[in-house]
C-alpha cells in the first residue's frame, strides 16, 4: 500500500449538554466510513484533553477521490442531519497530504 494518503482534519466546538449526542452521531460515521469504505484508511474522533467542548475527525483516505466519496454516503448524510443543532461551531476544516507513515 502507497503509504502517501489525503488527510482531513475536521473540528468541532459543541453546545454544552450536548457532547453525549454529538459524539454518537460521530461514532456513526466513524464505523462505517472505516467499514464501508475501501478508500477510508482510518477515521478518528478525538476529544483533547482540557477542553470539554471540542471533537476532532482525524481521517486518513487513500486519495481525495475516496474522500469526495465519502462525501456522497448514507452516513455522512445521517451525520450532517444531526450535528448543526449540536453545535456552536464547525472550524474550517483542513486537508494535508501524509508523508509518512
Amino acid at each position: 500500500m502507497n503509504n502517501k494518503a489525503f488527510v482531513v482534519i475536521a473540528e468541532f466546538q459543541v453546545k454544552p449538554g450536548k457532547l453525549a449526542a454529538f459524539l454518537e452521531a460521530a461514532r456513526d460515521d466513524a464505523k462505517h466510513s472505516v467499514a464501508d469504505e475501501p478508500g477510508c484508511r482510518q477515521f478518528d474522533v478525538i476529544c483533547p484533553e482540557g477542553s470539554d467542548d471540542t471533537v476532532v475527525f482525524y481521517e486518513v483516505y487513500d486519495s481525495r477521490a475516496a474522500f469526495d466519496a465519502h462525501l456522497e454516503t448514507p452516513h455522512l448524510g445521517r451525520f450532517r442531519e444531526a450535528f448543526p443543532p449540536l453545535i456552536v461551531e464547525e472550524r474550517p476544516v483542513r486537508f494535508s497530504a501524509r508523508q509518512y507513515p
